[in-house]
């Protein structure tokens, strides 16, 4: 996978990426967790859902935010981050005039951060959300969630309990036009150490069930 640097808000950020030839190839864009508890692009879920999506056609992107390893910049709450993530987007589609569609993926942090970017961009289709924290950041603004996506969380996290993102999920099934696919993992912690695999699996099982729509329609 080539190494890029993308020209970020206050700076450059530093990525990987995967480009797909074919021509219409869609694109997805990889977020991960907190920059200030040891979060990276090169994190075990972040890793496992850009080769994920790299094995299913996609032009793939993950990057590292702001201040996390070549990445300039510092860490700013969220607000800078999202423009981070908005500007690795603008770079991913400038690549891909001709993508036929476009997903988010992302952790923990980068999972809150993912669903910013999907309230700002209508051109993204769908969504892979893992362990989003719902109990430290406010969800509200996904009123409505304008694109249906999975939500997969551990049972047994102790950072994110799951009755959070079970009101999370709740919530958002309410809503019309949108179909919020909700997975909880039998006793997997906030970083599925035992469970990777299994994770990986669901996501792929969910994303193949999506893609095998978007053929058919």
């Amino acid at each position: 996978m080539p190494d890029i640097i993308i020209n970020g808000p206050e700076g450059r950020l530093e990525g990987r990426y995967h480009h797909n030839t074919k021509d219409g190839a869609p694109v997805a864009l990889i977020l991960h967790p907190h920059p200030q508890f040891g979060g990276t692009m090169n994190n075990k879920i972040v890793y496992n859902l850009f080769h994920l999506f790299v094995k299913r056609g996609f032009s793939t992107l993950r990057f590292n935010f702001r201040g996390v390893g070549r990445s300039q910049g510092t860490f700013d709450q969220g607000l800078g981050e999202l423009s981070d993530a908005a500007s690795a987007l603008d770079w991913l589609q400038t690549y891909n005039e001709n993508s036929r569609f476009c997903w988010v993926a992302g952790f923990s942090f980068g999972a809150w951060i993912s669903m910013q970017l999907l309230m700002r961009r209508p051109e993204i289709d769908g969504f892979i959300s893992v362990a989003p924290p719902a109990n430290m950041y406010d969800f509200a603004f996904l009123a409505p969630c304008p694109s249906s996506g999975l939500l997969l969380n551990g049972s047994a996290d102790q950072v994110v309990p799951p009755q959070d993102v079970e009101g999370l999920a709740a919530k958002l099934k309410l809503q019309k036009g949108i179909t919020i696919d909700h997975q909880t993992i039998d006793g997997a912690g906030h970083f599925f150490e035992k469970e990777l695999d299994e994770l990986t699996t669901r996501s792929g099982d969910y994303l193949d069930m999506r893609l095998k729509g978007k053929k058919a329609a």
